[in-house]
């Protein structure tokens, strides 16, 4: 259960996360933003024994955009035969914004859906995909390396593991994101603080939960997603939407919480849709678009005061400032008295209720051109007076030098990101690894199979030859399927730690890779051991371990193609599309249903899995010398079997290389589609 508002506010920002009295924000809010130490006293009244968890601070940082500008090309139509394409319509998302916030300032971002909010909360975290124009500073610096690690960015969207628990979620992060110098128990500790400073407790055990369970409620997975950023003890804090989807009390609990980290030293930003009263009063700074247009930028105590100016005042039903800003956001007014346009005959004023849509766009521009007059220039004066740009010295030079050398770095070493992400990824797939349908769909398959070839032998040797190519078929479809949804699947997980700077994507890759090894090969190992002494094949332990392996082998590689198609297309209906187009050419050309390919097809067997698997099975389960009886008393080799003697199992060693350059190539492939379509 979250604490009440009260003891909520006095959360600290300090490296430990420990609880101490709330600064006031003035005494953090209006030191030089520059200074690096400009909340060292707030820092200094933090624990001695907790502080040495995190020995190196983090400095404060000063948010500041200046005319931030974006805009998208939309998509339009093609032309018919009788007309041209129309050209791409310019649509700007973003036009002039700007605005600054200090340590210890909460600044809330408002307007109506589609007024640009989470598209300048995306700029502001260096995550914009595109250019846009205008600045945005951190302390006077562009965005870096070492921003970045110093930023905290909370999506809309709670993008968590669902089967790990609260505390395993906050764990993995602090592993993660935390610097080497740290013990594991350190980190560890780090995380536990982070739970008890953000009102978890009670659920630190619990799962998170997803759409197929539940889990925690929806307010407590928003703080483990706020958790898993302040868990590296940010400066700056970015939140798109924290309040939406959660109720009145939950919500204003998580704006408490916001306010207490910000009392603590941090910059915060958020974006808000609709806040209450209560929430809007928790607010120093705001910033107030309309169709990507700001009309108000600056203190939240003063907006009333600052549209009042202009003529526009709330009547006696308006109580929440917010509705106030949103109304004249949209470009309606109700109940509002534009004084200084209102006629004598209209007595107590002209009501705007029903105003059409020309109206609302004059107000909307009256609005925007009284910003541009009366707010805009001076906002641009507080921003070149809180961090006028200064000369470096040699020194500094030399010093920044240093450090953006350094700040290249990652927190942790590649093999700790590889141990905690295979850790990770093992604790949360086996339970779709091994659920009980895909156990009981393997065994099914496996005890029908055994059934239907029952103690077959050489007597029946075509069918003998149809149990091996199901067995290739059969574990080249499934596994690929099954590899198709991972990469897509993980891709918003993906996109925002990496986002983040969590971890390489070598590291994620590779203990991906290793993770799926016993996720991957224990359910073909118990198919083929039911079915291989079922089905009546060669009584050899030896041949039964070798037809083990080329099924595992086969598996790889199988997988290794659907996750290269996943990595490409990034969409599981396309991938499972081609796959399955994909592996019925795989399943024709193999070698079994037609031994007489035409010249000029026959190049399909070659890039077929199948048929490389289907080759080497036969060729280990038969001897060269091994006779069947073709007719009644008389025998034949089963090399010369007609089925047989068309594959060509003459070398298999060309079949082994084969496999192998498939089981490398896929891989690599589907590594350097991810390397193209992530952020590094």
């Amino acid at each position: 259960m979250m604490p009440p508002e009260h003891e909520t506010t006095n959360i600290t920002g300090s490296p430990a996360g420990v609880l101490h009295a709330a600064a006031p924000p003035s005494s953090v809010a209006n030191v030089s933003p520059c200074i690096e130490d400009a909340v060292s006293d707030v820092q200094q009244q933090s624990s001695p024994a907790r502080f040495s968890i995190l020995r190196q601070t983090l400095p404060p940082v000063t948010l500041m955009f200046e005319d931030v500008a974006y805009s998208v090309k939309l998509e339009t139509t093609k032309g018919s035969c009788f007309s041209s394409a129309e050209p791409k319509q310019t649509r700007f998302v973003l036009n002039g914004v700007s605005g600054i916030v200090r340590p210890g300032e909460l600044l809330a971002m408002l307007g109506p859906s589609g007024s640009g909010k989470t598209t300048l909360l995306t700029a502001l975290a260096g995550r914009l995909a595109g250019k846009f124009s205008g600045t945005i500073t951190y302390n006077g610096q562009p965005f870096s390396s070492s921003i970045k690690r110093k930023t905290g960015f909370v999506s809309q969207d709670d993008v968590l593991y669902p089967h790990l628990t609260v505390l395993e979620t906050l764990t993995y992060a602090a592993l993660l994101r935390l610097p080497n110098k740290l013990s594991r128990e350190e980190k560890m500790e780090q995380a536990e603080l982070i739970i008890m400073e953000l009102g978890l407790t009670r659920c630190r055990n619990s799962v998170v939960g997803g759409p197929l369970f539940r889990g925690v409620s929806g307010g407590e997975r928003k703080r483990v997603s706020m958790g898993q950023e302040m868990v590296v003890n940010p400066s700056l804090l970015l939140l798109d939407e924290p309040t939406s989807g959660l109720d009145s009390t939950t919500a204003q609990r998580i704006v408490a919480t916001l306010r207490g980290l910000a009392r603590g030293g941090r910059t915060v930003v958020t974006t808000i849709h609709q806040p209450s009263s209560r929430l809007y009063a928790m607010f120093d700074k705001v910033v107030v678009l309309s169709e990507g247009y700001p009309i108000y930028s600056g203190g939240a105590g003063k907006v009333m005061e600052y549209f009042g100016s202009l003529g526009y005042v709330p009547g006696i039903n308006f109580v929440n400032p917010a509705d106030f800003l949103l109304d004249l956001a949209n470009g309606v007014a109700p109940d509002i008295i534009k004084q200084e346009d209102q006629p004598e005959s209209h007595g107590n004023g002209r009501s705007l209720d029903h105003l059409l849509p020309e109206d609302q766009n004059s107000i909307k521009q009256s609005l925007v051109s009284s910003y541009k007059k009366n707010l805009h220039p001076s906002v641009k004066h507080e921003i070149r007076r809180s961090c006028s740009p200064l000369l470096p010295s040699a020194a500094q030079t030399s010093q920044s030098k240093s450090s953006r050398s350094s700040e290249n770095q990652w927190s942790t070493s590649w093999w700790m990101q590889f141990k905690v992400l295979l850790r990770r990824g093992l604790k949360e797939r086996k339970h779709e690894s091994y659920s009980g349908l895909r156990i009981f769909q393997v065994l099914t398959v496996a005890v029908l199979s055994g059934l239907l070839w029952w103690h077959s032998n050489t007597l029946h040797i075509q069918d003998q030859v149809g149990l091996l190519f199901f067995f290739s078929i059969f574990w080249g479809f499934f596994p690929l399927f099954n590899a198709i949804f991972a990469f897509p699947q993980e891709r918003p997980m993906l996109i925002k730690e990496r986002s983040s700077g969590m971890y390489r994507l070598s590291s994620y890759y590779f203990a991906r890779m290793a993770g799926d090894l016993p996720m991957e090969l224990v359910l073909p190992t118990i198919f083929v051991t039911i079915t291989y002494w079922m089905g009546g094949l060669k009584p050899s332990l030896v041949t039964f371990l070798l037809t083990l392996s080329i099924i595992l082998f086969n598996v790889l590689v199988s997988q290794g193609l659907g996750l290269a198609l996943g990595a490409i297309l990034m969409d599981v209906k396309q991938a499972t599309t081609l796959a399955s187009v994909t592996m019925l050419v795989f399943l024709l050309v193999g070698g079994y249903y037609i031994q007489h390919i035409p010249l000029f097809i026959s190049w399909l067997k070659y890039i077929s899995l199948s048929h490389y698997c289907y080759k080497l099975l036969v060729g280990v389960q038969y001897g060269e010398n091994e006779v069947y009886e073709c007719e009644f008393g008389e025998h034949c080799r089963v090399f010369d079997f007609p089925a047989i003697d068309n594959l060509g199992i003459d070398n298999l060693g060309w079949d082994v290389a084969a496999l192998a350059a498939m089981l490398v190539g896929y891989r690599l492939l589907a590594y350097v589609a991810l390397r193209m379509g992530q952020p590094r």
